[in-house]
């Protein structure tokens, strides 16, 4: 992805974050020139890689297949000194028809919430032993509300709506076609993005960028080492 891209990605959220009263963190606002004074204080920041994560999945299609997520809170996997923290909070926001390609995770359990704006639309189906898709019936809960769909069945959530995807389901997810901008929330174990996707066609989590301009705010995989 272009940084270029990857900027103004960030500016329309905050727009949108700002339309519906979302405040997020001091963090979130930091320029690259305030974290040239940003020391070991902050390096839970860094090892958690909190803040501004936009990704097209390796896709080159990013209105297509892609998210922006500000990652407002999370633990680390490995680092003992995390370790009291044992879930992570993100906010996650999609253009109408934009996809999170099919994935499940081998370790986090997760609640995916619309928080605000248009529908949020899933796609589920069980694993196989050999990871493919299965045709088998998926019983989710859904607030608390436990319900069974047949295997791809389209679900929607409307604002405010949201399901429990447990380790080892398939998932995929978009933003409904014709209800405008979605502004989701996730809320799940400790998670680590390097290890626990199993996408069902090769993406990359993590984008590639193109330098062709100085960035507005570090993406969560760039922050400099404390001096």
């Amino acid at each position: 992805m272009k940084r270029s891209e990857i900027n103004q990605q960030i500016v329309n959220a905050k727009e949108l974050l700002k339309k519906y009263s979302i405040i997020l963190p001091p963090f979130a606002y930091w320029s690259p020139d305030d974290w040239k004074s940003k020391g070991r204080e902050c390096d839970e920041i860094r090892d958690c890689m909190l803040g501004w994560d936009i990704t097209d999945f390796g896709s080159d299609q990013f209105d297509k297949i892609g998210l922006v997520v500000f990652t407002v809170r999370n633990g680390h996997p490995t680092m003992k000194e995390y370790g009291l923290k044992t879930y992570c909070e993100k906010i996650i926001i999609m253009k109408p028809n934009q996809h999170c390609p099919m994935h499940f995770h081998w370790n986090k359990t997760e609640d995916i919430i619309n928080r605000c704006g248009g529908n949020l639309v899933f796609k589920m189906h069980n694993m196989t032993k050999d990871e493919k898709l299965a045709d088998t019936p998926v019983t989710v809960s859904l607030d608390g509300v436990k319900k069974t769909f047949a295997a791809g069945e389209e679900v929607v959530l409307k604002p405010g709506e949201s399901m429990t995807v447990p380790a080892y389901l398939y998932h995929e997810f978009w933003a409904q076609e014709g209800k405008g901008m979605l502004v989701a929330g996730e809320v799940s174990k400790v998670n680590d993005d390097n290890t626990d996707n199993r996408f069902l066609m090769p993406a990359g989590r993590f984008p590639e960028v193109e330098e062709d301009c100085p960035p507005v705010h570090y993406l969560c995989t760039e922050y400099p080492t404390a001096r």
